[in-house]
């Protein structure tokens, strides 16, 4: 049941994110009115602080926060797996290079290690893509390493080698369909953890930049409203929290699918 609802709320976001421009009342950056006017029947949330409509920029915000972070956990999980398996598979020197360069980028915060290189080389897409991924692709790596560290010493696998197969082969064909499930999992919560991490740095003026809308820089340009015991600046926080609590749902299901396990009635 909670994985049924969980999708259910990813497929709303999705088509959400993907027809934004048919969906929303107004333009993304158009600003119709005063600031902070109450919900109406015009502007149905009400405006933010430059008399912007809160739906809209709530319907654009699910396209720019969720494509965004949809976007750094492919890379990530592209960059981390394969260093993971390449690591795994050849050993030696190259596995204790990468795992040293990795164990030196993990023992720093991510955040504090975000909010320095976006200090330095500024807050542009680019710069905010790359940092994430780094920072993501290390988890994904340890994952990748541990699981392919227990598929490297099977049989079919020295026999693989033994008959001459090549390393990007190996991969391919014994590493990666073997360690499938466990990365499809992590997959689903790194997600969940970029996601909130670009909310956390946009909140803070480091992640999407204005005018461009996005949930996190909802929520702290419109914090002032909760001294008026109005609701508007958690409605995107609202919307932060269930798409996280919908995609762990969607992973707790995949992890008891991959265990296994029967349900017991």
């Amino acid at each position: 049941m909670s994985a049924k609802f969980g999708i259910l709320v990813v497929l709303i976001y999705s088509i959400v994110a993907i027809f934004a421009p048919f969906i929303a009342p107004y333009g993304e950056r158009e600003i119709l009115g005063r600031s902070f006017e109450l919900w109406s029947d015009k502007y149905p949330l009400g405006t933010d602080n430059l008399g912007r409509d809160m739906l809209s920029r709530m319907i654009f915000g699910a396209r720019n926060t969720i494509g965004l972070a949809l976007s750094i956990t492919i890379l990530a999980f592209l960059l981390g797996s394969l260093t993971g398996m390449i690591a795994a598979a050849l050993g030696g020197w190259v596995d204790q290079i990468l795992s040293r360069i990795v164990d030196v980028l993990m023992s720093i915060p991510s955040l504090i290690f975000a909010l320095l290189i976006l200090s330095i080389f500024g807050t542009s897409v680019p710069y905010l893509i790359a940092t994430i991924t780094v920072i993501d692709a290390t988890r994904v790596f340890r994952l990748a390493r541990a699981t392919a560290m227990n598929v490297v010493v099977m049989d079919y696998v020295e026999v693989a080698r033994v008959r001459g197969e090549k390393l990007d082969w190996v991969i391919r064909k014994e590493i990666l369909p073997n360690i499938t499930a466990p990365l499809l999992a992590e997959f689903g919560l790194r997600f969940c953890f970029v996601f909130l991490f670009i909310s956390a740095l946009s909140f803070l003026g480091l992640g999407l930049q204005p005018p461009s809308a996005d949930w996190g820089s909802m929520v702290r340009d419109n914090a002032s409203l909760i001294t008026f015991e109005d609701i508007t600046p958690l409605l995107p926080a609202g919307a932060i929290a269930l798409l996280t609590v919908a995609v762990n749902f969607i992973v707790d299901w995949l992890l008891h699918k991959s265990s296994g396990l029967k349900d017991v009635s």
